[in-house]
């Protein structure tokens, strides 16, 4: 009688990500707002640009967005295992490899800074790249994981957009794309930190010193406070500077009212439970829309003012 052994070879079968899996790796809920910010940039600058080019300077603008997302997933891939919020991503979930993810960032990014200088113009490529290296390396790599004032530098990351599509336009840098690079630098703590005190216990198990852990929540909601105030000066300083007008002006009044008053509601809030943190989750929510109509309004006002007056 014949007796046959079977050999077991352990092998490890290749893991073969989907699209949706690189899609999801330039994470496009933060890449529409970054789009839609550079394009209001382009949108409000003094000039004009060919349909084409401004169309190229906006996809380069959303690539280097999408290349840098993926680097930051590619080299936070053990932190975003530990978060709940971020467990799903395809690197923790185990649906991409890692140098998968590197290489399609670098791929993104190289690309995204290259058609933009050959195609648009190299002041707005070299303000991208910055952006890039300030998101993947500065902030990823340096700033996150060692400082509780990550988000307040690393905001910068998310504020270039409307300076490149202005760029793009231009060619230059003048004062209005100077107030709206600090308009979302001011904005991203109040915005991120709200984020942070419903999710702390998820920045506290993978080691990132957001805010509301190393400081505390009471803290933190004080500097959301301030923050806001600032960002409503910051937000109607166009107007009073002469470089917007009333289209601008009264939207952006009222909403950072709304917004200082939300900021205010959270100050009061002593809540340390999440399911008790309403002021909180509605300041995020609000935050969002605000910088939306508030580009918005930078864009119509640029060019309905004529027109109604």
């Amino acid at each position: 009688m014949n007796t046959t052994t079977a050999s077991t070879e352990t092998t490890t079968t290749p893991i073969t990500a989907e699209w949706r899996d690189f899609y999801a790796l330039t994470k496009p809920g933060v890449m529409k707002l970054v789009v839609f910010t550079g394009l209001c940039g382009l949108l409000a600058a003094p000039g004009s640009i060919h349909p084409i080019l401004g169309l190229t300077a906006i996809l380069c603008i959303a690539l280097g967005s999408g290349g840098a997302a993926a680097l930051n997933q590619w080299y936070e891939a053990d932190v975003d295992a530990a978060m709940k919020r971020t467990s799903k991503r395809p690197l923790p979930a185990g649906r991409m490899e890692r140098d998968s993810a590197l290489h399609f960032g670098l791929g993104l990014s190289g690309l995204s800074v290259f058609l933009m200088g050959v195609g648009v113009n190299w002041v707005a490529a070299a303000i991208l790249a910055f952006c890039i290296f300030f998101y993947a390396v500065i902030y990823t790599m340096w700033l996150k994981p060692s400082t509780p004032q990550n988000i307040v530098i690393g905001g910068a990351a998310g504020a270039f957009p409307p300076m490149i599509g202005w760029a793009a336009v231009t060619g230059d840098i003048t004062l209005m794309p100077i107030l709206l690079f600090t308009l979302i630098f001011i904005w991203t703590p109040p915005h991120f930190w709200a984020l942070a005190l419903f999710v702390k216990s998820d920045y506290a198990n993978a080691g990132i010193p957001m805010m509301p852990v190393v400081a505390g929540r009471e803290s933190t909601r004080k500097q959301i406070l301030a923050y806001s105030v600032v960002l409503a000066a910051i937000a109607i300083a166009p107007t009073l500077l002469g470089l917007a007008d009333w289209i601008y002006g009264v939207p952006a009044t009222a909403l950072s009212l709304m917004f200082v008053w939300l900021a205010y509601r959270v100050y009061r809030n002593t809540a340390t439970e999440p399911s008790e943190m309403k002021p909180e989750k509605r300041l995020f929510a609000f935050s969002i829309v605000y910088l939306f109509v508030l580009f918005g309004a930078v864009v119509a006002d640029r060019y309905l003012v004529g027109w109604i007056i």
